[in-house]
């Protein structure tokens, strides 16, 4: 059985990952890899290990960003291996916090009680009481973007049409569930660009199959790290 070689060259590790020589310099740079001996002639020197560190970094982007990858790779390398480790666990407590936000957009939306077209539109102080609410609130989620009912051109009231009692509703559960109005604001402009609730559904699902993707991706990352914190340890194929 032929042996791994001891010592590579960067190609020889650049091209085992479809990378270019440049890139792998530049990682060591940023010291997602340890630094590389030299040759005689100035040329790096890279090892096994080097080639285990670009095999963690690259297992750790996709779950984590680029960003966050090579900070817990420089972590790692200069031996702050519990800032590595908090890192991973904002990673994954970001990751939780977007699906808790999955969850309260899919109560919320579950939530919502049907417009009846015979109620026709209806003014600031009606929709308030029917919510529950105050004016001055609705009136703030309009200065934030998140209802925009137009003005009656002949006595300059807000009209609430039956899109913009929809976006009121669904803004009232999501501020009930603890959401801020910033958070808010994209579930509102994804609402309005689907022409309504109903076809959000698919939107939903390709949301927690994202989430599903990126959870598996940390696990992914976490694993391969851990052989690159285990050196001496059998690889796994």
């Amino acid at each position: 059985m032929d042996r791994k070689p001891q010592t590579l060259r960067p190609v020889d590790l650049a091209r085992a990952h479809g990378l270019s020589t440049q890139a792998v310099r530049n990682y060591e740079a940023a010291g997602i890899l340890p630094p590389a001996d030299r040759t005689e002639y100035g040329y790096r020197s890279y090892t096994p290990r080097h080639e285990q560190a670009l095999t963690a970094f690259l297992a750790l982007v996709p779950g984590h960003g680029h960003g966050t990858a090579a900070a817990i790779m420089a972590a790692v390398n200069r031996g702050a291996t519990g800032e590595a480790l908090q890192l991973i666990d904002e990673s994954h407590a970001q990751l939780l916090d977007d699906r808790r936000t999955l969850r309260a957009v899919e109560t919320a939306l579950q939530d919502l009680i049907p417009v009846r077209p015979e109620r026709g539109d209806t003014f600031v102080g009606p929709l308030a009481r029917r919510l529950g609410l105050r004016p001055a609130t609705l009136r703030k989620w309009e200065r934030a973007g998140l209802v925009e009912p137009p003005r009656d051109p002949r006595t300059g009231y807000r009209v609430y049409r039956a899109a913009d009692v929809r976006d009121a509703q669904l803004v009232h559960q999501l501020r009930r569930g603890g959401y801020r109005l910033e958070q808010i604001a994209p579930l509102i402009t994804q609402v309005r660009s689907a022409g309504g609730v109903a076809p959000l559904a698919s939107t939903l699902a390709d949301w927690q199959d994202r989430l599903t993707a990126r959870g598996r991706a940390l696990l992914a990352g976490a694993a391969a790290l851990d052989a690159y914190l285990s050196p001496g340890q059998p690889e796994r194929h």
